[in-house]
């Protein structure tokens, strides 16, 4: 059996807005959410990277009642607590809540599929501190609850009554790909009927953030920070640290049709890779990513010719950038210099696990409304990146039907989904 998938519902939180319309406002309108960290004091650290995108003035609070939302915090760290709101919105908007109760969907053929790359790291940092500086005993009794990474999932569905299969998927930045690939097939070939899916991170903590700059991932730059993610342009120097959820409803096309659902795009395939080549470079002539897009394409049934959009990964790191472009001209031909390619993380950072989602939502919003978002702060062209990067001013393709999004992890994971207009 194989089935139509759709996309019903949409919620998030992130740097550029904690709602669906501010956010594409804002991507589309190439407003940065890149600013100084407040989540912690840099100086405290004498840490060199002081900026990150952060969800500013988050409280779950805004999401659920006074008293569940009093009582959120304690079991659930940062990234669950993201997830959370994101879910709710999602769920909310495409009526999944209402559709159980009136018994138009089956919650036990509803799964949860929430991909993470980090998970709850600050829970357990934090309680790393507490063991060895003030002893065993102050270490949390929730801290397992708070850290493991399929806390996200196993809470959703908790929450709001989800009986299928609740999984987490870690691979790296392309966790929440990952997690909606896997979740397309599985309502495609009928294991499930509907899927919440999509990606949370919450990794702006000291451990973390060091980390990536000790490794030379993160950008050195002295420019303003809504101006230092630069994808694609010579400028570039590394990433910027980002955080958020990005969250899904999918939905067998025929259910959703027959329950008045709005739809905001099919997604047609997905295919994944692994370089086997190194634990953070992508492969030096970005084969294993060119496999994953051509994969995706041959599963959709379409010609290479037929995506006329990729959401890029797009990293603003040198070696990615330029491996990407090189992976797209191998999978495209001579096709790839008529590819729109755009890369939002030049405004929103890299949400890491949360980074593929957040691809999804700028191209679901892209496919209907015929505007593509610009890649912001692309001022300085690179050889190596001689694509159409979308740069600076966002623009419509009035015939746009067919899209591609990215996402490239440490560890050498390559995922392509393939999006359709409705």
């Amino acid at each position: 059996m194989s089935r139509r998938v759709v996309i019903t519902g949409i919620g998030a939180v992130s740097p550029v807005g904690k709602q669906l319309d501010e956010i594409w406002l804002n991507l589309v309108n190439g407003k940065s959410g890149i600013k100084e960290i407040t989540l912690f004091e840099p100086l405290e650290f004498n840490m060199e990277a002081k900026i990150a995108g952060e969800v500013k003035n988050f409280s779950i609070g805004d999401y659920f009642p006074k008293e569940r939302a009093d009582s959120m915090p304690k079991d659930m760290d940062r990234v669950t607590l993201l997830c959370m709101a994101a879910s709710k919105m999602a769920i909310t908007d495409s009526g999944f809540d209402k559709a159980i109760e009136e018994n138009k969907i089956d919650p036990e053929k509803v799964s949860i599929f929430i991909g993470t790359g980090i998970g709850g790291i600050t829970t357990t940092s934090d309680d790393i501190y507490k063991l060895i500086n003030l002893g065993p005993k102050r270490v949390g009794v929730r801290s397992i609850i708070r850290l493991m990474p399929n806390a996200p999932a196993g809470q959703v569905g908790i929450e709001f009554g989800l009986k299928g299969q609740a999984k987490s998927e870690s691979t790296a930045c392309a966790s929440g790909l990952d997690a909606m690939m896997d979740a397309f097939y599985n309502i495609k070939y009928g294991l499930s009927d509907a899927i919440v899916t999509g990606g949370t991170e919450a990794c702006l903590m000291p451990l973390a953030v060091a980390s990536f700059f000790n490794m030379r991932a993160l950008s050195r730059r002295d420019v303003p920070p809504e101006e230092a993610c630069c994808p694609f342009s010579a400028d570039r120097d590394g990433f910027i640290m980002a955080e958020g959820s990005v969250v899904f409803t999918l939905e067998e096309y025929e259910s959703a049709k027959k329950r008045g659902a709005k739809i905001y795009a099919e997604i047609l395939s997905g295919a994944g890779t692994c370089d086997a080549y190194h634990i953070t470079a992508p492969h030096e002539t970005g084969e294993g990513a060119a496999r994953a897009m051509k994969l995706a394409v041959e599963r959709s049934e379409l010609n290479p010719e037929d995506i006329q959009y990729i959401h890029a990964h797009g990293t603003s790191t040198s070696l990615n950038d330029a491996r990407e472009t090189a992976a797209i001209k191998m999978a495209f031909g001579n096709h790839a210099k008529k590819l729109w390619v755009n890369s939002t993380k030049s405004m929103t950072g890299h949400m890491i696990g949360s980074a593929g989602p957040m691809g999804v939502l700028a191209t679901c919003m892209s496919l209907s409304t015929k505007t593509v978002a610009p890649t912001i702060n692309y001022n300085n062209p690179d050889p190596a990146c001689d694509l159409d990067y979308v740069p600076n001013q966002s623009r419509e393709m009035k015939d746009l039907q067919y899209a591609m999004v990215n996402s490239l992890g440490f560890g050498g994971h390559n995922t392509s989904l393939v999006l359709k207009a409705i």
